[in-house]
């Protein structure tokens, strides 16, 4: 099934992913590592390393002494959207007992992540003292690069399977009736919940736990979140780690609400 249907795909596994990962594995584990980064980026007590843009790459994903990032997901994802530059990648890290509750999250907010995944969708971001929700981010899409093996429990990433249509046609909605150039600053506050909720009642949960060599892209529009660690889930080390690459579209928020 076409990520393009159900809002996934995993892809794999690849040997130019695997090419890519032999620097740029060691150099994402590195900098979850590093006690700078820790201190801004370490969430839900200490079980969360979040890594925004903290992998050292260039527009190709290759690090130091690395080449670029290849691969059929790469391809299908660009398929879509034509070439882009990566961003810096995340490096999203969870380690046992996540999710923690952090001393200054609400229980509501802690309960939304046990029991939902903290099920959100990228780039819809909370802006103001009214925290309302825009779509300050238009990702063409996300591409998540395992970096380390783990037991299928060890919080794996979770979809809603089709969620992204559901998605585009209440954010859709909510848009068309305000001109383009104001997207950016229309409050979709109430379109995602409504959404949301739609998801939770009619899509199917779906867990990914895939493996180093493999890809997972998703839909720009997917709702996607991560699953609590399943208690004696088997992991190195290091925990879970994922490099995740969300370019920007250049068309902005049009594109992100038309394109496939």
């Amino acid at each position: 099934m076409s990520w393009l249907t159900a809002g996934y795909q995993v892809f794999g596994p690849d040997p130019e992913v695997l090419d890519w990962l032999d620097t740029a594995g060691p150099a994402a584990l590195e900098t979850a590592r590093d006690p700078g980064h820790r201190a801004n980026w370490l969430r839900h007590g200490g079980t969360w390393f979040a890594g925004v843009n903290v992998l050292d790459n260039d527009g190709k994903g290759a690090v130091a002494g690395g080449g670029p990032l290849g691969g059929a997901a790469l391809s299908a994802a660009e398929a879509v959207s034509g070439p882009l530059p990566l961003d810096k990648g995340q490096v999203s890290v969870t380690y046992p007992g996540y999710p923690r509750q952090d001393a200054g999250e609400s229980d509501a907010n802690h309960r939304y992540r046990r029991t939902r995944d903290a099920a959100h969708l990228d780039g819809l971001l909370p802006v103001g003292p009214d925290r309302c929700r825009m779509l300050k981010e238009p990702h063409a899409w996300i591409l998540g690069l395992p970096v380390t093996d783990c037991g299928a429990g060890a919080s794996p990433l979770v979809v809603w399977e089709g969620s992204h249509e559901i998605m585009r046609a209440r954010i859709g909605t909510a848009l068309e009736a305000h001109p383009e150039a104001e997207w950016p600053d229309v409050d979709l506050t109430q379109a995602y919940h409504a959404a949301r909720r739609e998801v939770f009642e009619t899509c199917a949960r779906v867990e990914l736990p895939a493996r180093p060599g493999e890809a997972t892209l998703l839909h720009r529009l997917v709702l996607h979140g991560v699953a609590p660690w399943a208690e004696a889930s088997k992991s190195p080390a290091e925990g879970r780690a994922i490099v995740y690459f969300r370019p920007h579209l250049p068309g902005g928020v049009p594109d992100w609400l038309n394109l496939p």
